[in-house]
């Protein structure tokens, strides 16, 4: 039995969680994410997200119900390499949209469709265009410019402030298999008009890491392992915490390749192998194009 009743408020809040991880995407990176390319290139991509999520948890205790929310998440994004210094640096920006939909037992929290938070990020390299080996710092902020109806759990943007700090390493482990590390750290602001009675919300520090390993079956094709825990993020609603710790550990496998000497398709399927708090994916696809201009 759950730790504590499922009420549409903690729904709501399940649902809150599930609706960040869209804006999340950001600091979840692909293998690949941190190589430094010459300055003067840009790259533009554009991800389709979608997941479904069959179980919802409080305190690791599985909730007696059957829910099911289903997202189909697209986001839009540019990215330019340029000098700053003796350094590369690469400004982008993210920008999330797409569509929410609950049914089953939780059909009362609806659907939705709409634009999330613009993000914007910008990767600092301590290594060079060129290395074997790439290592990068990236600030990345997110602006509450989506969506958002505090009487809509399902809405996509979060009415917030939030800013990440994020550091990751490629490091080759011989000719064919390259591994990328990556771990950041999330901060937020608080949402003063948060459910019916427009509450503050408040949450704490947020903390990722990422491990992948990408066999690489020709200079332009490979197939990917990824692993990422995420814990923390407890939330407190008008200073009254709803012990609520996030501790969720995925996986993920797939493959990209160069269709085209400027051109990638990427695809990873995956899921959440543990949920200690709000809604589990039982299944997840991730499709990737990549344009280089």
């Amino acid at each position: 039995m759950p730790s504590k009743p499922f009420t549409r408020a903690s729904l709501a809040l399940a649902a809150m969680a599930a609706c960040a991880t869209f804006n999340a995407h950001a600091v979840d990176i692909d293998a690949g994410d941190y190589t430094a390319l010459p300055p003067g290139t840009t790259l533009g991509m554009v991800y389709y997200q979608h997941a479904t999520r069959d179980s919802l948890y409080a305190n690791g205790d599985q909730a007696p119900i059957r829910p099911r929310l289903t997202s189909d998440i697209g986001i839009a994004r540019g990215v330019h390499f340029m000098k700053l210094g003796d350094y590369v640096i690469d400004p982008q920006f993210l920008l999330p949209f797409g569509r929410l939909s609950a049914s089953r037992d939780i059909a009362a929290l609806g659907s939705n469709t709409g634009v999330g938070d613009l993000m914007l990020a910008a990767t600092l390299w301590l290594t060079k265009p060129g290395d074997k080996e790439h290592f990068g710092i990236t600030p990345f902020v997110w602006l509450p410019t989506g969506q958002y109806n505090r009487n809509d759990p399902l809405s996509l943007g979060e009415n917030r402030w939030k800013a990440a700090l994020q550091a990751g390493w490629i490091k080759p482990l011989g000719k064919s298999v390259t591994m990328d590390l990556a771990a950041d750290v999330t901060v937020f602001g608080k949402n003063d008009d948060f459910g019916a009675h427009s509450a503050t919300l408040k949450q704490k520090a947020q903390f990722q890491f990422q491990g992948l390993l990408r066999y690489h079956l020709s200079e332009t094709s490979d197939l990917r392992l990824g692993l990422s825990h995420l814990t923390g993020g407890e939330t407190q609603v008008n200073g009254v915490a709803q012990s609520d710790r996030q501790s969720t550990t995925k996986v993920s496998f797939g493959g990209a390749v160069f269709v085209a000497p400027k051109t990638q398709l990427l695809a990873t399927v995956g899921r959440d192998l543990h949920v200690r708090q709000g809604f589990k994916e039982n299944a997840r696809i991730n499709l990737r194009l990549l344009q280089v201009f």
